[in-house]
């Protein structure tokens, strides 16, 4: 005889934008809150199934294929924070998020994310911008504000968030069909030449000593590598020293930037993940990373405009622009 399926699930399409995404891509962008374990049990165990069939995370999906999702995955995005909300927030954290915002309006809120900040809640961190805002739900009309990406903890700069579950789902398209335009600024060592370029190196996660880190893929390696690319420009140099870069990702993958600068023989000042020899006096500059996400422009998810917005730089940014001689007011984004 068999067993009740004790996991009732809706099939959900696959859309046409969705079209090539690994099953666990789209189920970030569809579940943010689903963690990979979870994931990864749901998939061993066969509760999720593309088009009736047992499938592992890396299988690509197609537009007008179906998912089989657990009810309960999906009651859960409706209402249940990503990460549990701290018990209750102090007025400096709601402060500290007031500071942030930087744009509003009824579908979405912009942030600029400042140093040091973890955007979600991992293994020993318990205070994250994800867990701030789900405890802000009052100042958000009721609701949970929602991750559309992500920054590393020491990134600074533009954070998009969606204030209402249409507007998560609608620039999780757009963010999976490379239709957003991000521009980060960023100080490397030397300068590069050519003073413009493209670096195209697929990534993979290794693990070391100090965690783990990612590094371009070797032969044998293509099963698990990442496709990743990157537009990089000069906008002005320090001698031969340093140069101040804009850096314009085509895809989205973990540390891309930072690898890829690494790679290309420039990493980003200050980045403790991908080391440089040092080129800076002791004191001369602050030691943090040097990396800012300038620039956001992309379709509104509920208007037929565009959010285009620009972030300042954070102040360790500026005080070494001011120490090298460069004027950060001297070219927009």
């Amino acid at each position: 005889m068999t067993e009740p399926e004790t996991t009732p699930a809706q099939p959900l399409e696959i859309a046409k934008d969705e079209d090539g995404l690994r099953l666990d891509r789209w189920f970030r962008l569809r579940y943010p809150e689903l963690t990979h374990s979870h994931l990864q049990k749901l998939l061993r165990t066969g509760q999720i199934r593309l088009n009736s069939k047992r499938v592992k995370s890396n299988a690509r999906v197609e537009a007008g294929q179906r998912v089989r999702v657990p009810r309960s995955i999906q009651e859960e995005s409706k209402l249940a924070p990503s990460v549990r909300p701290p018990p209750g927030l102090s007025k400096r954290d709601r402060d500290e998020i007031e500071r942030m915002i930087i744009f509003e309006d009824d579908a979405v809120v912009v942030l600029n994310k400042p140093f040091g900040l973890a955007v979600q809640g991992g293994t020993g961190t318990r205070r994250h911008v994800d867990g701030l805002l789900s405890g802000m739900t009052d100042r958000f009309g009721g609701k949970r504000p929602r991750l559309v990406h992500r920054l590393d903890r020491d990134t600074t700069g533009v954070l998009l968030v969606a204030k209402t579950r249409e507007a998560a789902s609608n620039l999780g398209q757009t963010f999976s069909t490379r239709s957003a335009a991000k521009t980060y600024w960023a100080l490397v060592k030397g300068v590069p030449r050519p003073s413009q370029g493209k670096v195209e190196a697929a990534l993979v996660k290794a693990s070391g000593p100090d965690g783990d880190h990612i590094r371009k893929s070797e032969a044998g390696e293509q099963d698990r590598a990442m496709h990743a690319a990157t537009h990089y420009s000069v906008i002005e140099t320090v001698a031969t020293k340093a140069a101040w870069m804009s850096l314009k990702p085509i895809t989205g993958r973990q540390h891309q930037l930072r690898a890829h600068m690494d790679i290309l023989g420039h990493p980003i000042v200050g980045d403790n993940k991908y080391p440089s020899d040092q080129i800076f006096a002791d004191g001369e500059i602050d030691e943090m990373l040097h990396l800012h996400a300038r620039r956001l422009v992309i379709p509104h998810p509920m208007l037929s405009t565009t959010i285009d917005i620009t972030a300042p730089l954070p102040e360790h940014m500026r005080r070494t622009w001011k120490t090298l001689g460069l004027d950060p007011d001297r070219y927009d984004a």
